[in-house]
C-alpha cells in the first residue's frame, strides 16, 4: 500500500450514521480511523445520532437526533442538522470534513461544509441501489443510483476501497473518486486466538471442520448458497459443523430450518477473534458489499476463505494462494471449492499461512496516514 506524506496536525470532523456498538463495516471503519487519527495528534470530532436514551457522549463527540432504520434492528440515522451543524462549525471551524453515510444527517453536512467553504469528502460504504432491489423494490434502483451520485459529486472526493469500485464509479459519472485502502487489525485478528475450548463447545473434535459465516444474517448476504456448500462439504465430512457469527432478520427462519448449525449471536472485539481463528473455513458467498472487511478478518486469521471475485476478495484474495475466489456467476464453483478445501487440510493450512502474509501491511496507522494526506489534499483543491 502506498503511504503518503504525513500532513500537519488538522482539525477533522467525522459525519457518520452508524458507529458502535451498532457492528457493520461503516461504524467500525469509522471508529477506526477516529482512533488511527487521535493517535497521529489530529483533534477529531465525531458527529453521530444518538443510540439511545443511556447514549452519552465524550468531550470528541457530539450526538444529534435520530431514528430507527426500517428493516435494519438496530441500527439508526440522523436527522437533518444544517443549522445545528453551521453553529458548530463556525465556532470551532474544521480542516476537513468526512461524511461516510448518505442518510438525512450526511446530507446536511455535505451541504453545511460546501456552504461555509470547508472541503469535504464522502466515503461509498453501502450499495443502497442493490439493496432497495433485494428488499422488493427494484424500480427504484436507479433512482436510487442516482441520488447516491448526486451526493456523492456535491463532495470534493470521494473515498472508495477497492480499484473495481473505483472505476465502476467513475464510469457512470461520479467526480473526484480516490482510493483509500482498508485496514486491518492484524494482532487482534490471529491465529494464536485458535482456543480448543471453544471448539469443543461447538461439538468438535481437532481433526473436525468448522465452516463459518460472520455478518449479517439477511436476505442481501446471499446465505442459501452457504447452506447449499456446507451440506455438500457435510456430506464429505459428516462431523463438521456450520458456525454463523452475527444476526439479522433472516436468523429465526434459517435457526429453524437447520438445527445442527451453531449461532453465536454478534460478536465483538477478541471474542470475535476467538470464533475467526477457531474455524477451518470461511465461506462468504455475499454479493452486495461494497468491501466486506470480514474477508480481511478472515485472512488475518489465518483462515482460508471462499468467496466471490468482487470487493475485499478482488483486492486482496488471490485465487489458489489465499483461498478460492470464485467468478460472481460460479455458484457450483463455490460448492465445489467449499468441499475442496473441507477435504484438503493440507490445503487449508497452506493458503491461511499465505493469507495472514498478505494483508499484514494493511496496517491502521499506514491506513489513516493516507486517509489524513487525502484531506489534507482537499484544502488546495477547494479553494481553486
Amino acid at each position: 500500500m502506498r503511504s503518503m506524506p504525513e500532513p500537519a496536525s488538522m482539525r477533522i470532523a467525522l459525519v457518520t450514521e452508524t458507529y458502535p456498538p451498532e457492528v457493520n463495516g461503516v461504524a467500525l471503519t469509522v471508529q477506526g480511523l477516529e482512533q488511527g487519527l487521535r493517535r497521529m495528534g489530529h483533534a477529531v470530532e465525531v458527529i453521530r445520532p444518538q443510540q439511545g436514551l443511556s447514549d452519552a457522549p465524550d468531550a470528541r463527540q457530539v450526538l444529534v437526533p435520530g431514528a430507527a432504520v426500517p428493516r435494519y434492528p438496530g441500527l439508526r440515522f440522523g436527522w437533518p442538522a444544517k443549522r445545528r451543524l453551521s453553529a458548530l462549525w463556525r465556532g470551532h471551524r474544521p480542516d476537513a470534513v468526512y461524511v461516510a453515510t448518505e442518510g438525512p444527517l450526511g446530507w446536511s453536512a455535505v451541504r453545511c461544509a460546501r456552504e461555509l467553504g470547508i472541503p469535504v469528502a464522502t466515503g461509498f460504504h453501502t450499495r443502497f441501489d442493490d439493496y432497495v432491489a433485494r428488499y422488493g423494490a427494484p424500480f427504484l434502483s436507479p433512482l436510487a443510483f442516482a441520488w447516491l451520485r448526486r451526493f456523492h459529486n456535491l463532495a470534493d472526493a470521494t473515498l472508495v476501497p477497492t480499484r473495481e469500485l473505483s472505476d465502476f464509479l467513475r464510469a457512470n459519472r461520479f467526480a473526484r473518486v480516490e482510493l483509500l485502502s482498508r485496514a486491518v487489525d492484524t494482532e487482534l485478528f490471529s491465529p494464536t486466538r485458535r482456543r480448543a475450548a471453544l471448539r469443543a463447545s461447538w461439538g468438535l473434535a481437532s481433526a473436525d471442520v468448522a465452516a463459518i459465516h460472520v455478518g449479517r444474517i439477511a436476505p442481501e448476504k446471499n446465505l442459501e448458497l452457504a447452506v447449499r456448500a456446507f451440506r455438500a462439504l457435510q456430506r464429505q465430512q459428516p462431523r463438521a459443523r456450520f458456525v454463523w457469527v452475527g444476526d439479522g432478520p433472516s436468523r429465526a427462519a434459517l435457526q429453524a430450518e437447520n438445527p445442527d448449525f451453531v449461532f453465536v449471536g454478534t460478536q465483538r472485539g477478541e471474542a470475535l477473534a476467538e470464533q475467526f481463528a477457531s474455524a477451518d473455513l470461511f465461506l462468504f458467498p455475499s454479493l452486495s458489499e461494497t468491501f466486506g472487511n470480514v474477508t480481511l478478518e478472515a485472512m488475518a486469521s489465518g483462515l482460508a476463505t471462499v468467496a466471490f471475485d468482487y470487493g475485499a476478495a478482488r483486492e486482496h484474495l488471490r485465487d489458489r494462494a489465499h483461498g478460492r475466489s470464485l467468478a460472481r456467476e460460479d455458484a457450483d464453483g463455490f460448492v465445489q471449492a467449499a468441499v475442496e478445501l473441507a477435504t484438503r487440510p493440507d490445503l487449508r493450512q497452506r493458503f491461511g499461512i499465505a493469507a495472514r502474509a498478505a494483508v499484514l501491511p494493511l496496517r491502521h496507522d499506514a491506513v489513516c496516514g493516507n486517509f489524513a494526506a487525502l484531506l489534507a489534499d482537499l484544502r488546495p483543491r477547494n479553494a481553486a
